[in-house]
């Protein structure tokens, strides 16, 4: 009983000390094989976390807003047609009227208090990922006052 109760532990001490060393393989070849993002990629990824805290309440998950209350980001003319009246939105707030994708929407959005680039994240995340344009820069944030 007692010699198989010792093959028993040396098999059990064997097998784990094989699989920590695949553990430790797979993980640093993961880390070898993984490449940084590239700066906009960054700023999407970013974008997404601010998103999901602060403009998913009013515009929804899927970017689609809420018809004749808050307007859609998936797809908007207004994000990338007005471009810098965006930016302002975002970074300032807004309140009046405004036509997005021929529809009208006269609500207040209020100032999320983000930095400029926090501003350019978050519209680069929904620029990229709803709709299509250049990237939103910091500086470009950073130009637009609030008049």
């Amino acid at each position: 009983m007692n010699k198989i109760l010792s093959i028993i532990i040396l098999s059990l001490l064997f097998t784990s000390c094989g699989n920590e060393a695949k553990k430790e393989t797979t993980a640093a070849t993961t880390v070898t094989k993984a490449e940084p993002l590239d700066p906009l990629e960054e700023s999407v990824k970013r974008g997404r976390e601010i998103y999901s805290e602060l403009c998913v309440t009013c515009h929804l998950p899927n970017g689609k807003g809420v018809p004749g209350a808050f307007p859609p980001l998936n797809p908007s003319d207004w994000l990338t047609k007005k471009r810098t009246e965006s930016i302002h939105a975002v970074k300032y707030g807004l309140k009046g009227e405004i036509v997005v994708n021929g529809d009208p929407y006269n609500s207040v959005m209020l100032p999320l208090g983000l930095d400029d680039q926090e501003v350019a994240d978050v519209m680069n995340y929904t620029i990229q990922t709803w709709n299509k344009g250049d990237m939103v820069t910091m500086e470009e944030v950073a130009a637009v006052e609030k008049e």
